[in-house]
C-alpha cells in the first residue's frame, strides 16, 4: 500500500515460535518473482524464523512462524493434520440464507493465468464452516472456519454461495468499498474520493494450536485493522 509504512505486531513470543497480527498490503514470504517486495519473513530476518503457513497478501491478522526445526515440526504437524483452527472474518456482498452454513465444494487450485482456485468436481475435497456475525444493509460479516487448507479457500468458498468479499478482484467485483456507493445524503469533497476498505476485506481474526512444547492449547486474535473497523463502522452507522 503506497505512501504507508507497513508495521508487525508482535502478539506473542517465546523461544519456540512467534504469533504476529500481519498488515494487509504485506506477502507472508518474499515473492518467487520479484524478492524486493516486502514480506514478513523478509522483516524478520535473523530471527530464525520459519514459515509455518500463509495468509495472501491483502489479507491481515494472526500470523504464526517457528522459531526453532522442533517447534517447526510440531505446527507442521498441527495444521497437517487440521488440529489447527483457523477463523476468518469477511466483509461479505449479500447476505446468507442461513445464520449458520457450512459449503462443501471441491476445490481445484491454480487454475489459468490468473492462478485463480475453483470450484470443481476434479478439485480436493473442501469445507468450510461459516455463521453469519453481522447484517449490515448489503452488506454482511461472516465468521469463515476453513476445515481443510485449499488455495484461497475461504475467497472461493464464499463467491461460490454468492457472497463475494468486498473488493476480491479475483473472486468478486475487485471494486473498493465507496461510502458514496451506500450513503444517498453522501457530498463529494474537492478531492477523489478515498475508499473505506481498498483491499480484500478479509482478515484473519483467531488462530487456535497445541503449544510445540507443553502441548496445551492456545489461542491468539488480532483486532480489526484501522480500514476494516472504518467500514464496519460507517455501516452500522447506515444500516445498523
Amino acid at each position: 500500500m503506497p505512501g504507508r509504512k507497513l508495521r508487525l505486531e508482535t502478539l506473542h513470543k517465546d523461544p519456540s515460535f512467534l504469533v504476529l497480527d500481519k498488515p494487509a498490503g504485506l506477502l507472508s514470504i518474499p515473492d518467487r518473482y520479484d524478492s524486493t517486495l516486502p514480506s514478513v519473513l523478509s522483516m524478520l530476518d535473523g530471527t530464525g524464523a520459519i514459515p509455518v503457513h500463509r495468509l495472501d497478501r491483502d489479507t491481515s491478522g494472526v500470523i504464526v512462524f517457528a522459531l526453532s526445526e522442533e517447534a517447526h515440526r510440531s505446527l507442521n504437524k498441527q495444521f497437517a493434520e487440521r488440529s489447527v483452527e483457523k477463523y476468518y472474518h469477511a466483509v461479505v456482498q449479500g447476505e446468507p440464507a442461513e445464520p449458520d452454513f457450512e459449503i462443501d465444494e471441491p476445490i481445484l487450485s491454480d487454475q489459468g493465468r490468473a492462478h485463480k482456485s475453483i470450484i470443481d468436481r476434479r478439485g480436493k475435497k473442501s469445507r468450510t464452516k461459516c455463521r453469519l456475525v453481522e447484517r449490515l444493509g448489503p452488506f454482511s460479516i461472516v465468521e469463515a472456519k476453513p476445515l481443510t487448507g485449499r488455495t484461497h479457500q475461504v475467497r472461493v468458498h464464499l463467491a461460490s454461495v454468492g457472497l463475494p468479499i468486498v473488493a476480491d478482484s479475483l473472486y468478486g467485483d475487485g471494486r473498493p468499498f465507496l461510502l458514496s456507493e451506500v450513503k444517498r445524503s453522501y457530498t463529494p469533497g474537492k478531492h477523489d474520493e478515498r475508499p473505506l476498505l481498498g483491499r480484500l476485506g478479509l482478515h484473519a481474526a483467531r488462530l487456535t494450536f497445541d503449544h510445540p512444547d507443553t502441548g496445551g492449547r492456545l489461542e491468539f486474535e488480532a483486532e480489526y485493522p484501522k480500514d476494516f473497523r472504518a467500514s464496519i463502522t460507517q455501516l452500522r452507522k447506515l444500516f445498523g
